[in-house]
C-alpha cells in the first residue's frame, strides 16, 4: 500500500460523504437543520452495535457477512479509503494495478460460497507455467487440460523419466485425496516432502523451487508440506484467473452484499477498550464484541500479548510496454530465481491496459522499491522476454511488507480466533496465507462469536 493511503482515506472518505450531504440539506432546510442532521448521522454511526470488526479485508468482510446473516448488528471500521486490505486494485493512467500480484483460484471453497464468480467476468491464465532456463524456455502444462502443450513433460526436458513419473504420481495423489486427509498427513517442509516423494533435484530446481517461490514468497521451500499439498490440489482442481475490474472486485462484491452503512471507511482504530474500540480521532464505537481482522503487526498493536508469525515481503512492478512481449496469458518464472514471476496481464485480461498497450507485472522477494532494484528487474526482463525493456514505462511499484505469513512446520492450518472474553482475532495468519485462509478464518471468528453468544459467554458491557 502506498505510504499515504491511510491518511488519504479519512480525508477523501469524509470529504466525499459528509460535506456533499450537508450542502444538499442546507439548500432545502437551512444551515442549522443541516448541521443538526450531520450531528445526528455522526451519532448514529457511533451507536452501539453487537460486534465491531476492525479491518475490511477478506477476513473481516467474511466475518461481518456471517454475523449479519445471523441477525447481529455489525459495524466494520476500515482505516483506509477502500475495502479489501491487500486485495485492492488501483486505476493508473488507464492501467489496472493490483496492490501486489493477485490471482483468483476458482477452486477455493470459501470463494465459491461467497462470491458470484460469473459477475467478476474473470479471464483465465493458461493451465501451466513457462520456466526461463539457461537452456531456453520450458513449459509445464497440465496434460489433462492442454495436452498439446505438454511436450516438455517428456523425459529430458524438465527432468528425467523417473522425475516425471513421480511428479504424475504426486499430482494424482493430491488431486484425489480429500482435503481433510491432506490436513492430517505427516508434516515437514515442502523441500523434504518433495524429496520423500522421490522428486529429483533437477526437477526441484527447474520447476518446483522457482514456481513455489512465487506462491510461498520464500525460495528455500521451508513452508509446511500440508499447505503445499493443499495448494497443489487446488491448482489442479481450479482455474487461476483475473477479474475484469481487477482483484479488488472480489472484496468489493463482498462488501456490497452487507447491509448499507455496515462499513465505515477512513476510520483507523487506535485501541480496543472495555466496551468497544477507540478510533484515532478520539471517537468511541461501543460494541459487545470486538473482532480484530487486520494485518499481523496491527493486530499485535491492538491486542498486546498476541503472538504473530514472521511475514513474507514482496515487491510488484508494473511496466507498460508498446507491444506485448509474450503473446499468451501464461505465468513465466525464472529458474535462477532473480524474479519470482512475471506475466503480461493484458494478455490474461485485456481490460488491465488501454487499447494498444501492454501491462507487464513482475514480482520479486522483499519490500524494496529502490531505483537500482528496478533497473536490475528491467535487465532480467529483457533477458526473460528476449526484448528491449529500456523504453518500458514504470506505471506503479508496490512494496508489500506483510504479503503473507511465514508458514514453516509445525503450522496449524486453522486456530481459534478467541483472544480474550469478547475479543477475537482473525486473518490469514491465523489460518493459511491465501484468500481461502483469510475467508475461512473470518468464518471461524463468526462461528465462535455466535457459539459464545449462545453459551452466554459474551461479556456484560
Amino acid at each position: 500500500m502506498p505510504p499515504d493511503a491511510a491518511g488519504r482515506g479519512r480525508t477523501e472518505a469524509v470529504a466525499a460523504r459528509e460535506p456533499a450531504a450537508g450542502r444538499g440539506r442546507r439548500d432545502h432546510r437551512g444551515d442549522g437543520q443541516g448541521r443538526a442532521a450531520e450531528r445526528a448521522a455522526a451519532v448514529a454511526a457511533r451507536a452501539e452495535v453487537d460486534v465491531v470488526v476492525v479491518g475490511a479485508g477478506l477476513a473481516g468482510l467474511a466475518c461481518a457477512q456471517d454475523l449479519t446473516a445471523a441477525g447481529l448488528r455489525v459495524r466494520v471500521l476500515e482505516a483506509s479509503d477502500g475495502v479489501g486490505g491487500r486485495m485492492r486494485t488501483d486505476l493508473r493512467d488507464g492501467f489496472r494495478c493490483d496492490r501486489g500480484f493477485q490471482v483468483v483460484n476458482t477452486s477455493y471453497p470459501q470463494l465459491r460460497r461467497r462470491v458470484q464468480l460469473s459477475e467478476l467476468y474473470a479471464r483465465p491464465f493458461s493451465p501451466g507455467v513457462l520456466v526461463h532456463t539457461p537452456q531456453g524456455r520450458r513449459r509445464f502444462a497440465d496434460p489433462t487440460r492442454a495436452p498439446r502443450q505438454a511436450r516438455d513433460l517428456l523425459p529430458g526436458r524438465l527432468g528425467s523419466l523417473r522425475d516425471v513419473s513421480t511428479l504424475v504420481m504426486l499430482s494424482g495423489r493430491d488431486l484425489l485425496t480429500p482435503p481433510r486427509a491432506l490436513k492430517r498427513a505427516p508434516e515437514r517442509t515442502t523441500r523434504t516432502a518433495l524429496a520423500d516423494a522421490a522428486i529429483g533435484e533437477e526437477l526441484v530446481e527447474r520447476l518446483f523451487r522457482p514456481f513455489l517461490s512465487g506462491v510461498f514468497l520464500e525460495d528455500e521451500l521451508e513452508t509446511s508440506s500440508r499447505f503445499f499439498h493443499l495448494v497443489w490440489r487446488s491448482m489442479m482442481r481450479g482455474t487461476l484467473c483475473l477479474p475484469a475490474r481487477g482483484a479488488g472486485a472480489v472484496p468489493e462484491q463482498l462488501a456490497g452484499a452487507l447491509p448499507e452503512g455496515t462499513v465505515r471507511l477512513g476510520t483507523p482504530v487506535e485501541r480496543v477498550i472495555g466496551a468497544g474500540v477507540l478510533t484515532a480521532y478520539g471517537e468511541e464505537q461501543p460494541a459487545r464484541v470486538v473482532v480484530v481482522a487486520t494485518a499481523p503487526r496491527t493486530a499485535a498493536q491492538l491486542l498486546p500479548g498476541l503472538a504473530v508469525p514472521a511475514v513474507r515481503a514482496v515487491t510488484t512492478y508494473y511496466h507498460a510496454a508498446p507491444a506485448s512481449p509474450l503473446a499468451e496469458p501464461t505465468l513465466l518464472v525464472d529458474s535462477e530465481r532473480r524474479i519470482l514471476d512475471t506475466v503480461v496481464l493484458s494478455e490474461v485480461c485485456p481490460s488491465y491496459a488501454p487499447r494498444g498497450r501492454a501491462l507487464v507485472s513482475t514480482s520479486v522477494l522483499g519490500a524494496d522499491e529502490s531505483p537500482a532494484r528496478e533497473a536490475r528487474v528491467r535487465e532480467v526482463l529483457a533477458e526473460v522476454y528476449g526484448t528491449d525493456t529500456g523504453g518500458w514505462e514504470t506505471v506503479a511499484v508496490y512494496p508489500v511488507a506483510e504479503a503473507l505469513p511465514a508458514m514453516p512446520p509445525p503450522w496449524p492450518l486453522s486456530r481459534t480466533t478467541r483472544h480474550a472474553p469478547g475479543v477475537y482475532v482473525c486473518g490469514d495468519f491465523r489460518a493459511t496465507g491465501s484468500q481461502q485462509g483469510a475467508l475461512a478464518s473470518g468464518a471461524r471468528a463468526a462461528r465462535e462469536v455466535l457459539a459464545d453468544r449462545r453459551a452466554g459467554k459474551w461479556p456484560v458491557r
